[in-house]
């Protein structure tokens, strides 16, 4: 990649000189040039632009918002670049409370309510246009030049529907701001250096637990996008298995690639780190190096999903036999966990309690494991009541699921696993069976066999519904699925 001229800022452009880059090409920047670079560009100004597409839902978002906290002035950033290496960064993704809020993805934006007669006044503070009269279109490493054009603040109010101004500006007000502030953090080190003195830890984390409790229940928009992510989702294993010979002639990454490719060009990104687990690999929950070995009669374990534009994510687990057929064995413990699977989905419908599908699931799981003579002259109400299973079941059963993975997370336990579910909660199942390879406590034909079914299920008015039912669960309907995918 090229190198940027000088890592100057709109602040200090005309104030300094230009700051070369130790060991750059060019010396120096002439007066001629930097004359010349000023003039001569057409007006780009885009005019007329239609809302985004969730802006009416942004905006109920933000009203609810403001009931909660009226009279308080709330602070919502989107955070900034993280460097990765020397001066390369990471990609930028906003943080999920503000893009919630929002619409907007853009770094260094921040989301402003001011209290105003009863409710609040919303402003995005956002970065404008680079400044082509100072040359930071062309001089700054985050010029226009160098990282591509950005929405100027007009174009910004038209897209969002929220008033914009010059994010620059913002720390100066908030420092000399009174009256009682809340600020979402963890994103952006500036404006909480600018709040230090007017917030406190405890108002802060009751302001990021409403906006964790607000996405419990998904409107229509967010809805539409999980599925989107779901279908893509369906689209990217798809595509694994079609190349499973190739990742047989190298490794697991090769599957990790594939998957990802689907992300970036159905979305715009994965919606986590992929876990490509082959063989014994699929004993490990998050396993995530993927530079293990495929091989033929062993089992690829396949947690991923494809994030939307919109940063929702679908989350979607299957255990596919790499060679097409499952053994006896494999069937053996796959069919258990599917069934597991069919019992935790059953549970899923609105006025149940949120435990309760993975109650339904770990007894399917614990009567198997009694069946099958792992757990000596135990009852299953005995398993159960002493955790007994979870050497083998592991994990929790499913989570909330959103625009993040694990969506919700700073909500109160009285709203999440101690809630109720109602239509418009989204949460995954998925119930697993894993088999340590160096488990001495079972035959040793099941050591190293790890099987999870993980599917992406809406509450509805009169049950549920399956995000992710395009893809097959049924032991011999996968087998099918695969073979006519192979050609």
């Amino acid at each position: 990649m090229s190198e940027e001229l000088a890592p100057e800022t709109p602040e200090t452009a005309e104030a300094e000189p230009i700051k070369q880059r130790k060991n750059g090409l060019y010396p120096g920047i002439s007066d001629e040039l930097a004359e010349n670079m000023k003039s001569g560009w057409a007006d780009t100004e885009l005019h007329g632009l239609e809302p985004v597409a969730q802006a009416s839902y942004t905006a109920a978002r933000r009203a609810a918002l403001s009931a909660r906290f009226p009279g308080e002035r709330l602070v919502v950033p989107a955070g900034n670049l993280k460097t990765r290496s020397n001066d390369t960064e990471y990609a930028f993704r906003a943080s999920t409370e503000y893009a919630y809020l929002t619409g907007d993805r853009t770094q260094d934006g921040v989301l402003v309510l001011e209290p105003a007669d009863g409710g609040h006044e919303a402003t995005i503070y956002l970065l404008p246009r680079s400044d082509r009269e100072n040359g930071e279109f062309w001089l700054d490493g985050q010029g226009e030049l160098w990282v591509g054009r950005r929405n100027s603040l007009g174009e910004a109010e038209q897209l969002l529907g929220i008033p914009a101004k010059d994010v620059r500006e913002l720390p100066a007000a908030l420092a000399e701001a009174t009256g009682p502030v809340r600020n979402v953090r963890g994103h952006d080190a500036g404006i909480e250096a600018a709040l230090a003195d007017k917030v406190t830890g405890e108002r802060d984390e009751e302001l990021r637990v409403f906006l964790s409790e607000a996405r419990l229940v998904k409107d229509a928009f967010e809805i539409a996008e999980l599925q989107k992510a779901c279908d893509a989702t369906t689209r990217g294993f798809e595509d694994v298995v079609k190349v499973l010979d190739r990742a047989e002639a190298t490794s697991e990454r090769y599957i990790e690639g594939t998957f990802f490719l689907r992300a970036r060009v159905d979305g715009n990104d994965i919606g986590y780190g992929s876990i490509c687990a082959a063989g014994p690999h699929a004993t490990t929950l998050h396993w995530v190096r993927n530079d293990g070995a495929v091989r033929s009669g062993e089992l690829l374990l396949l947690d991923a999903g494809v994030e939307t534009d919109e940063y929702y994510t679908a989350d979607v687990t299957r255990t596919l036999p790499i060679n097409g057929t499952f053994s006896p064995l494999q069937r053996k413990i796959y069919d258990a966990v599917y069934e597991a699977q069919e019992a935790g989905i059953a549970a899923v419908k609105p006025g149940a309690d949120f435990r309760d599908f993975h109650d339904a699931a770990q007894r399917v799981l614990a009567e198997k494991l009694v069946e099958w003579g792992l757990l000596g002259d135990l009852s299953v109400e005995k398993v159960l009541e002493l955790g007994l299973q979870r050497r083998w079941t592991l994990h929790g059963t499913g989570h909330m699921l959103g625009m993040d993975v694990h969506d919700c997370a700073a909500a109160r336990t009285e709203s999440y696993v101690n809630g109720t579910l109602e239509p418009g909660v989204c949460l995954t199942v998925e119930p697993g069976l894993y088999f340590q390879a160096d488990d001495l406590t079972v035959p040793e034909e099941y050591r190293g066999i790890g099987v999870r079914i993980e599917d992406d299920i809406l509450v509805t008015e009169d049950g549920n519904r399956n995000l992710s039912a395009a893809l097959p669960r049924r032991s011999d309907e996968v087998e099918a699925w695969m073979a006519r995918l192979k050609g």
